[in-house]
C-alpha cells in the first residue's frame, strides 16, 4: 500500500508531491475534504510509535487553544488530530509498513527511495 495524507491547499505539500512525482499507485487523501478515521490514525500510530509523533505543534490552533500550556496525553494527541485536521503533521506517507511524517528535507529524501 502506498498512501499520502496531505492538504491540497498547503503549498509545502504541493511542492513535495511535485518534487516526488509519484505514480498513480500512490493513493492521496486530502485530509481537509476527507477526514482521517479513527482506524487510519491508529494505523499511523502503530507505525510511528506514538500519536505525539504525528502531532503538529506548528498548527495555529495549538497556541490559540492554549495547548502549549497543557500536559497532553497520547489520548489527547489522538483526539485533537481526529477533531482538527491541522494538528496532523503533513504530509504523512504510508508505504507498505513504513511511515514518513512531516516535510523535513531528510524525510522527503527517505520517501524518494520507496516511491
Amino acid at each position: 500500500m502506498k498512501k499520502v495524507y496531505h492538504l491540497s491547499t498547503c503549498s509545502t505539500c504541493q511542492r513535495i508531491l511535485k518534487e516526488l512525482n509519484p505514480g498513480d499507485d500512490l493513493e492521496r487523501q486530502d485530509i481537509k475534504t476527507e477526514s482521517i478515521t479513527p482506524e487510519q490514525i491508529d494505523e499511523m500510530k502503530s507505525l510511528a510509535g506514538s500519536y505525539e509523533a504525528l502531532f503538529s505543534r506548528k498548527a495555529m490552533k495549538y497556541r490559540s487553544m492554549g495547548l502549549n500550556e497543557m500536559n497532553l496525553s497520547e489520548d489527547d494527541y489522538r483526539n485533537y488530530i481526529l477533531e482538527e485536521y491541522t494538528f496532523l503533521k503533513r504530509p504523512v506517507f504510508v508505504i507498505d509498513d513504513k511511515i514518513f511524517i512531516g516535510n523535513s528535507k531528510k524525510t522527503v529524501e527517505a520517501v524518494k527511495e520507496f516511491i
